[in-house]
């Protein structure tokens, strides 16, 4: 399990495969709040979603690497409910 008091505001979240799938808002008890300019499509568009920090494979200098590719990380995004989206 990676130490998360080294996620940071502004950090970006990449997948396994390099492919950028947020900004760090900041973090919140065991998730990530993603910057909003980061949130997806029609109705997901325009509000802030979550990453589980149990995704987190790895931090790098700024970078949040986690252990799924981009495509897939996304899918386990959530609301600010816990709802998957």
């Amino acid at each position: 399990m990676t130490n998360t008091s080294a996620v940071r505001e502004h950090m970006e979240v990449i997948g396994a495969d390099d492919v950028h799938v947020g900004t760090v808002d900041r973090l919140e008890g065991d998730r990530i709040k993603l910057a909003k300019k980061d949130s997806g499509q029609g109705s997901h568009e325009g509000h802030h979603h979550y990453i589980s920090t149990a995704l987190i494979a790895d931090i790098e200098g700024n970078r949040i690497r986690l252990s799924a590719n981009a495509n897939v990380a996304v899918a386990f995004e959530e609301e600010a409910d816990r709802s998957a989206r």
